[in-house]
């Protein structure tokens, strides 16, 4: 059954005058963070033109170029006497990480998103990924950037620095097809062991560009150094994830009477 949507949330300070950004993608992308965490849920009836602009504080034409985004994206159909509905298909699926069994998770994740690939260049390292590396700063390293779709739509912003002698073996097209970890141990080098960070960052410009979002928007940054068995790192990636998009999961478990961990909370 069609039900109207509450407005609490939508506002004025939502939107950044002063950014590049035009106002009525920014509406857009509100609105469509309401539609993809199901806040907004499916059949439901959106605001009205004259309502949200009212909320944000702008033209209802600007109002009107955002919901035609969204309909042009398949996240809402527009009906003459009935209104804007959001779309049974509105919701995107996630991609769920896990830190039980963080190689097999990777591979997955290979397996399950397409890749392209949008610049690969030789540079000299920078200091901080040559420690990551164990090399000295300005050793060449192969940098690779990547950007990662689930069902068409953009989900992460890779970028890879690897030693070159395991990059010259590895071609731009394999990196567009085949997983990184399986594509690596094509090629003899076996990951052993990974470690990684996880923080969140502003998207600056060309990244927000790329996924979609505003700039200044959060992702979650992970940082991981990938090594082979004898504790080689083989590769650094900086991975910038759509919040909406990815989401990791951690299962923590006391072994017997084990009461040296502690979590936060």
């Amino acid at each position: 059954m069609d039900q109207p949507l509450s407005t609490a949330g939508l506002h004025a300070d939502q939107l950044d005058h002063g950014a590049p950004t035009p106002l009525y993608h920014q509406i857009y992308l509100v609105l469509r963070e309401k539609i993809r965490t199901g806040e907004f849920p499916a059949n439901a009836i959106m605001p009205g033109e004259q309502e949200l602009a009212k909320l944000f504080d702008v033209s209802r034409i600007t109002v009107k170029r955002a919901l035609n985004e969204l309909a042009a994206h398949d996240l809402v159909t527009r009906h003459r006497g009935r209104g804007t509905v959001v779309t049974a298909s509105a919701a995107l699926p996630q991609v769920h990480g896990s830190f039980d069994n963080l190689i097999e998770s990777l591979k997955t994740l290979g397996l399950e998103t397409e890749v392209q690939v949008l610049e690969v260049a030789e540079q000299p390292a920078p200091a901080p990924i040559a420690a990551l590396l164990d090399m000295e700063p300005g050793t060449p390293v192969q940098r690779a950037v990547r950007l990662r779709q689930l069902s068409g739509e953009p989900f992460s912003y890779l970028i890879q620095f690897m030693p070159t002698d395991i990059a010259a073996h590895i071609t731009r097209t394999e990196m567009e097809t085949i997983p990184t970890l399986v594509l690596l141990e094509q090629k003899g080098v076996i990951v052993y062991e990974a470690e990684q960070w996880i923080t969140t960052v502003a998207a600056d410009p060309v990244m927000a560009t790329a996924l979609d979002l505003a700039a200044g928007a959060p992702v979650l940054k992970i940082e991981r150094v990938m090594r082979d068995k004898a504790g080689r790192p083989v590769q650094v990636i900086h991975g910038h994830y759509r919040p909406d998009r990815f989401k990791y999961h951690v299962h923590y478990k006391r072994k017997g009477r084990d009461r040296s961990w502690n979590l936060d909370g």
